[in-house]
């Protein structure tokens, strides 16, 4: 790990000060797709996070089975008591004189023993918090397809911003070829007394802009691989072109569905309040009365020299033990106060993702139309600037046009294509930050030739680990009279408000 990390930091500097990079695999956006897939650090951090909330289902479940306990020990013990004697009056005072002395005596035992305890009905506390527990495991899957999103989308950009300012470089070198191959040209007809000492000096201006802004396109070069080293964990060579993204919805309102359906983030929301409600339920169980049995076996001797008598002296017990709160001060009532409140709070969590969904959509789907308005107005620029850029060249050549012009319409050639080269990449990041609102941006749907990450299976794995042939029967029993669970406000499901949807989708521009 602290190679890899040596080694990528390695690749980070050399593309950010020479513009070069490292030997590197991924040349297409699917292979840096699968790439952070892989070894991203947030997404596998992610991941793990998750595994561990897998463990909080197999601690509740562990209220449905017994405890078992053993238990060893030793004791000593001395007491000392006085004894008192009287005698006759030996010094002739009348009173009998008095002698004290003090007794003692010494014991020792030993003990040994096993216990067990077995919840039988806790009015619903274990069963809810299994509830509680499993739904916080459905946000968390949420939360890692966030993530994902979120990473998938960053490679996205650092993989557009290489390719993008891969091609402006190129411009910026063939709009340097182009000048000073004006700028020699100039000098010759300077030479035969065609154009003056001042067309040659314009040129060499433009030249040296040129220069100047070759360096910048490098350095800009520089500095995106190094971001997506950081992301994808190797530098960049030369990469091809950004394929076809998954198609998005043309229909606004399509698009809203989708993202209220899918967008990770409302989702995480709603089962964080389906778990806010299981406590709930779990708290007001609080005030229910609970059955437990217990048995205990084991032995003791009362003579550390005689430990047979652990043997001998043996004893089983066995019983079971109602238990019911009468009064905790005030503090169960605060527990479910408390915790309907959480609740209270997780709904309108819900209604506030719901309302980000709705903004991500409304302002991706708006930058993808407007990038791709940008587009097709590049595109139609850059075909005229060529068309009037050779026309204007060969106009210079018969002395009908002058070299400020040739120089002029040539930087307006350049600013149109690379403003296209910028519109393209903005374009391809509009409608995947789209794909991500609505929750589609996900590893397998770019690149299905990933073998795809499943946290379910984790769980499968671990949720009955420590179980017993019992499990479901105490959790049935322990559903029986429990508290319901109930939504401390709206359902999680309801709809989003109609107003606040049409208020959205009125202000969406329309194609």
């Amino acid at each position: 790990m602290l190679n890899r990390s040596r080694a990528l930091a390695s690749a980070a500097v050399v593309a950010l000060v020479t513009g070069l990079s490292a030997p590197a695999w991924a040349e297409t956006l699917q292979e840096a797709i699968a790439l952070a897939y892989q070894t991203n650090p947030n997404l596998l951090a992610q991941r793990a996070n998750q595994r561990a909330l897998d463990e909080t289902v197999v601690q509740a479940r562990s209220g449905l089975r017994p405890t078992v306990s053993a238990s060893a020990g030793v004791d000593y013990t001395r007491n000392d008591f006085p004894a008192t004697s009287q005698f006759v009056d030996t010094n002739g005072d009348g009173v009998p004189d008095t002698q004290v002395t003090t007794s003692s005596s010494e014991s020792d035992s030993a003990s040994v023993g096993v216990s067990l305890s077995q919840n039988l009905w806790t009015g619903g506390r274990v069963a809810r918090a299994i509830d509680q527990a499993q739904a916080g495991v459905l946000a968390g899957r949420e939360n890692l397809r966030d993530i994902e999103q979120q990473v998938m989308l960053a490679v996205i950009q650092a993989y557009v911003n290489v390719t993008r300012d891969m091609e402006i470089l190129r411009i910026r070198q063939e709009n340097l070829t182009v000048l000073q191959r004006q700028l020699e040209e100039t000098s010759a007809r300077f030479e035969v007394g065609e154009i003056t000492r001042t067309d040659v000096a314009q040129a060499e201006a433009s030249l040296a802009q040129s220069q100047a802004d070759l360096a910048n396109a490098q350095a800009q070069l520089s500095t995106s691989r190094a971001a997506y080293a950081a992301v994808v964990g190797q530098a960049p060579a030369d990469l091809e072109a950004a394929p076809v993204l998954p198609q998005t919805p043309g229909d606004f309102d399509a698009a809203i569905e989708t993202a209220l359906a899918g967008n990770p983030g409302v989702l995480a929301a709603v089962y964080n309040q389906q778990a806010a409600e299981a406590a709930v339920a779990a708290a007001r169980a609080e005030y229910l009365p609970s059955v437990r049995a217990t048995a205990s076996y084991g032995g003791t001797a009362t003579d550390l020299g005689n430990l047979d008598e652990l043997a001998d002296r043996r004893a089983f017990t066995a019983g079971a033990t109602l238990s019911v709160p009468l009064f905790t001060g005030g503090l169960n009532r605060s527990r479910v106060a408390q915790a309907l409140e959480q609740a209270n709070a997780a709904q309108i969590r819900v209604e506030g993702e719901r309302r980000a969904a709705l903004q991500d959509v409304s302002a991706a789907f708006a930058q993808a139309l407007s990038t791709r308005s940008n587009v097709q107005a590049g595109e139609e620029a850059v075909r005229a600037a060529s068309v009037a850029a050779e026309g204007v060249r060969q106009e210079a050549q018969v002395g009908l046009r002058t070299t400020l012009d040739v120089l002029q319409q040539e930087v307006t050639l350049r600013s149109a294509q690379t403003a296209l080269a910028s519109a393209r990449a903005a374009e391809y990041v509009a409608r995947a930050s789209l794909l991500a609102a609505m929750g589609q941006l996900e590893g397998p749907a770019l690149n299905p030739a990933i073998e795809a990450y499943d946290p379910a299976a984790n769980f499968q794995r671990v949720q009955n680990r420590g179980g017993l042939p019992w499990d479901g029967v105490v959790e049935a029993l322990d559903r029986v009279a429990s508290p319901p669970i109930v939504a401390a406000v709206d359902a999680p499901d309801a709809p989003v408000d109609a107003q606040l949807k049409s208020q959205t989708a009125a202000a969406a521009p329309q194609e």
